[in-house]
């Protein structure tokens, strides 16, 4: 498929994973070819492990952006600034669209579906198993959904633009479910497209344990202090400080945990509360952070 016009901007955030970068820059390469409709633009986030000179060399074909210091998801936002595309796909490291169908999907998906915000695809391991997650519905079907995972969907720039990119404060983590909540506000939808497909490799170079302690449990708080109102808001931050304290009991970071409880609940938050219409819609997220809901099984810890 050739077009004139940019449809749809790929936009990757690279940081310390070179093998993984090799990996996704090739198969993007290799997809998106000679298309006149999809651009990509893969930002380093001041990587020191040759990442950054092998984007170098991307130049080429690719738009690259290195940054000198890792900003988190800050730096996703550098690249979605300089995006020319009407949608923009956002992508890991270490993910990538399976094939050129689910280019061209996103992109028919958002020009036929004005009030479609955001496209979720189907996130899949390299051996095709599907990586089961609440923020997904669990079927073949499409249909709405609540939520998107952060290594494989798409939005409208526009719309992206104007809710205010990704949440920088955050740094990492749970910036998706603000996302989320801020699309659904504006009166679009979040459409789950099980026919666009992710492939996510899921590599764990680069994650470092107290980080998947603080960012959780912190932001998470914050969203709940911003938009759920107080007998919600109670029971949910109660359920992720125990959840918290059980991954910082689990991998002995103890004191970050304790600096992440501080923080959720201290730092300043503007209320919004949610209507609720809305607020009813989100009982995905209310129950992944339902402590009742984990003991019986339900979710995991995380």
């Amino acid at each position: 498929m050739l077009a004139d016009r940019l449809k749809l901007s790929i936009v990757v955030l690279n940081y310390n994973r070179l093998t993984d970068t090799r990996l996704t820059m090739g198969h993007l390469r290799s997809i998106v070819g000679d298309r006149r409709d999809v651009e990509v633009l893969a930002v380093d986030n001041g990587s020191t492990d040759g990442t950054r000179a092998f984007l170098k060399t991307q130049a080429d074909w690719a738009r690259i952006f290195l940054l000198e210091n890792n900003i988190g998801i800050g730096g996703l936002n550098r690249g979605f600034r300089h995006a020319d595309g009407d949608y923009i796909m956002v992508l890991d490291d270490d993910s990538h669209p399976r094939d050129s169908v689910t280019i061209d999907r996103i992109i028919d998906r958002l020009d036929r579906s004005p009030r479609v915000g955001v496209v979720a695809c189907r996130i899949q391991y390299p051996d095709g198993k599907v990586f089961r997650t609440w923020h997904l519905p669990d079927t073949d079907r499409p249909g709405l959904s609540m939520a998107f995972v952060g290594c494989g969907f798409a939005i409208r720039r526009d719309l992206f633009e104007r809710i205010g990119w990704f949440p920088e404060r955050f740094f990492l983590y749970q910036n998706e479910i603000e996302t989320a909540i801020r699309v659904l506000r504006s009166g679009f939808e979040i459409q789950y497209e099980p026919s666009c497909r992710v492939i996510h490799r899921e590599s764990a170079s680069g994650r470092t344990t107290w980080r998947q302690v603080y960012y959780p449990t912190r932001n998470t708080i914050w969203i709940v202090r911003r938009y759920f109102n107080l007998r919600d808001a109670v029971w949910m931050i109660a359920s992720r400080l125990a959840f918290g304290l059980i991954r910082a009991l689990q991998t002995g970071q103890i004191v970050t945990f304790f600096q992440a409880a501080k923080a959720g609940l201290s730092e300043p938050i503007d209320p919004e509360p949610l209507p609720e219409s809305l607020s009813k819609r989100l009982r995905t997220f209310k129950a992944h952070n339902n402590l009742i809901c984990h003991l019986m099984g339900e979710f995991r810890f995380d």
